[in-house]
């Protein structure tokens, strides 16, 4: 059975005082984590805000221990990253 395993990471971007300086964080974030991880991933809220982001981070796997590790890599490497802008992170479970 295929697991699908979904991160949400919230992020707090005290220093973007420009949409177009969030965007440079978010899209540097998102093609980190594509590249590194090989998940598909999104900003799915605030994207009209300076200083917030929301993004999923998506991995389909044929095992669930494989596909956990992948998503904890990926919360690993965006704390490693943000820092103190990373305010959470969730993981859902569709199957």
């Amino acid at each position: 059975m295929a697991a699908i395993g979904v991160v949400t990471l919230e992020l707090r971007l005290e220093n973007a005082h420009s949409l177009k300086e969030k965007r440079h964080v978010v899209e540097s974030l998102k093609d980190r984590l594509r590249h590194k991880f090989n998940v598909a991933v999104a900003e799915i809220e605030y994207q009209d805000l300076w200083q917030r982001s929301a993004i999923a981070a998506v991995t389909v796997s044929g095992d669930r221990v494989h596909a956990e590790k992948v998503l904890r890599g990926v919360e690993e490497e965006a704390a490693a990253l943000l820092g103190a802008e990373l305010t959470g992170a969730t993981v859902e479970w569709l199957a």
